[in-house]
């Protein structure tokens, strides 16, 4: 039996997000206007989102630490992409480019929600870009680089705000990440 779907962009980015510099607290990457309310009781168990961003990034030499990207419901962590090692040679604004696909595995109230989602990020700034070392050469890693789990448990019977954030582990001002582009899909 067939079983008819689409998919339905629910939101895009139309400027560039703040740059996340200097800093080893979490930040938001994503301009306030791409920062998508889901309504309540809107997820079914099986229900995928496919979120997509793009930007540039920028890292210090030798010691450029790691970089780990998330997605939040609110402040609850749903997707955590774990930490990836950053490129030794210096970048200087390495285009980047994630795709993060999650499945709603439960529903409920309180903590009793979750989704589990792999991601892709390519960028020559990741330590497994093919030329490590040099400035050239792309890698893609699939993130998180462990076995995927299960995000931390959210209310899905209340209405959630998708945001999207960055952390570096070494803070210093040649580290930066900006979000110039994400868009949020629903496939239903």
């Amino acid at each position: 039996m067939a079983y008819n779907s689409w998919n339905q962009t629910l939101i895009t980015s139309q400027v560039d997000g703040s740059a996340l510099t200097n800093t080893t607290t979490a930040t938001s990457i994503l301009p306030g206007a791409a920062k998508f309310t889901v309504p309540a009781n809107v997820f079914s168990i099986g229900s995928k989102l496919i979120f997509r961003a793009q930007g540039r990034i920028s890292t210090v030499v030798t010691t450029p630490g790691n970089l780990t990207l998330d997605l939040r419901f609110g402040s609850v962590v749903v997707w955590n992409g774990g930490a990836s090692a950053l490129n030794v040679t210096a970048q200087t604004n390495a285009t980047w480019d994630l795709e993060v696909n999650a499945i709603v595995r439960a529903i409920g109230n309180s903590t009793s929600a979750n989704i589990i989602g792999v991601g892709k990020w390519t960028t020559r700034a990741s330590l497994n870009a093919p030329a490590v070392g040099t400035t050239t050469g792309v890698g893609v890693v699939l993130l998180p680089d462990t076995a995927p789990a299960v995000g931390t448990g959210f209310d899905s019977t209340a209405a959630q705000q998708v945001d999207f954030f960055a952390t570096f582990s070494v803070a210093n001002a040649a580290n930066s990440i900006t979000c110039h582009m994400a868009e949020l899909v629903s496939c239903n």
